[in-house]
């Protein structure tokens, strides 16, 4: 057996278990649970929906800048590797356009690696963005290098910038484009966390709700009193608590439309039409720079307008003006690879970085300018969202809270008088 309580302790367990079978005991214990499970769920409410709010702030503060700054990033190194690849196919002194784009790009991706280092919060977003940091200059570095050689004719120009370009697609753009994705998936993490309904909150008024039916069963057999206001109150003003929260969250769930037509969704997918423009750009300078087979380089080229195609139509629709843009560039590069095919390189260069406005640089660029409008306009929509959801929840933490404050106060005002009786 174990050790024994104390005689004093003993007795006071046995009074509270006589004082517990009697009427007023049974009317304080109804009292100080309901009161406790009142104060309790107003504070459990107050701390998820305060949550939900702070993650609010951070989508629109932190969260969904650093996703748009992580793909301006891209576009920016994309465009930088791309304007390299036409300054070089020019030949000798590049023209001022296209060395006033490559220096364009090269600030671009300095803003946007800026603002991408101020927002790094977390370990994986600091590791991608050191290691863009160390790179960017090698890349810069071998441009120039492979400029100077191509001003004087040295044929090692090219292998200069064949390396830049390598480093550019196999680790920057790379490290770009993981960057970007971890970004929109934080973007959607905080989005589905405000929209989810809380729960623990929903859980714990149920349980008020209860105990104040059950409070009120009690009294009726012990009092013969059908209703007590006190105990009414408390539940009207914990399910009026409850419609609220039910009412709010379905609200700010609605606004940010997290599905597959949701603005949060096209935004990403906009992103990605974007990034997959940039890299068949790419492709498309980089076959001429090669001048031998083109086989992989179409394949390469292939692949990422064929997901072009996809994410424009999946957002904006086949009868868009980008997907006008798209067909055009497209149609653009097929008479660039059959003069390419043909032998004739300069029909083929002129094509693919001509300045006339049927040259691929054109239709590219009209192509570019429609993505990031449109990406523009989502984005707008996408902030809005969210900051409906934030209207929707802005009052509710101090509302709550002062509910579940009022419900234990009714509870005590509207039971201490039946105690008194006994007293």
């Amino acid at each position: 057996m174990g050790p024994r309580l104390p005689a004093t302790m003993q007795n006071g367990a046995v009074w509270l278990r006589r004082f517990g079978r009697t009427t007023p005991g049974a009317i304080g214990a109804v009292v100080i649970v309901s009161v406790v499970l009142c104060l309790f769920a107003g504070l459990t409410s107050a701390n998820q929906l305060s949550g939900k709010i702070s993650r609010h702030d951070r989508v629109l503060q932190q969260t969904e800048p650093l996703a748009y700054a992580a793909q301006r990033l891209y576009v920016a190194l994309s465009t930088a590797d791309a304007a390299a690849a036409e300054a070089f196919l020019s030949g000798g002194i590049e023209t001022p356009a296209v060395r006033a784009r490559y220096q364009q790009a090269l600030a671009d991706a300095a803003g946007a690696l800026a603002e991408a280092t101020a927002g790094a919060s977390d370990e994986q977003t600091r590791l991608i963005v050191a290691r863009i940091s160390a790179e960017l200059p090698a890349f810069t570095g071998l441009v120039e290098t492979a400029r100077a050689n191509n001003r004087q004719g040295f044929p090692v120009g090219s292998a200069y910038l064949r390396e830049a370009s390598a480093l550019m697609r196999d680790s920057l753009l790379k490290n770009a484009e993981e960057l970007s994705q971890s970004r929109f998936a934080a973007v959607r993490a905080e989005q589905r966390d405000i929209a989810a309904m809380p729960f623990t909150t929903i859980g714990l008024l149920l349980l008020v709700l209860a105990a104040c039916g059950a409070g009120s069963y009690l009294l009726m057999r012990r009092t013969n009193r059908r209703v007590n206001l006190g105990l009414v109150g408390a539940a009207g003003a914990s399910a009026l608590a409850l419609v609220w929260i039910l009412l709010a969250t379905t609200i700010a769930a609605t606004a940010l439309d997290t599905g597959d037509s949701g603005a949060s969704k096209e935004f990403e997918t906009l992103a990605q039409a974007r990034i997959l423009a940039q890299q068949a750009r790419t492709d498309e300078t980089l076959q001429l720079i090669i001048r031998g087979d083109i086989a992989q380089g179409e394949e390469s080229f292939t692949g990422h307008i064929d997901g072009l195609r996809t994410r424009v139509d999946a957002v904006l629709g086949t009868d868009s003006a980008a997907r006008t843009s798209l067909d055009r560039w497209t149609e653009g590069h097929r008479l660039q690879v059959e003069a390419y095919r043909a032998a004739n390189f300069n029909a083929a260069l002129n094509q693919a970085i001509g300045a006339g406005p049927d040259g691929s640089a054109a239709r590219f660029a009209a192509l570019d300018d429609t993505l990031r409008t449109n990406l523009a306009d989502t984005r707008r929509e996408l902030r809005d969202g969210v900051d409906s959801a934030g209207d929707a929840l802005g009052w509710s933490p101090s509302l709550i809270l002062l509910l579940l404050l009022g419900a234990a106060g009714s509870v005590v005002v509207g039971l201490w008088p039946r105690l008194k009786e006994f007293l």
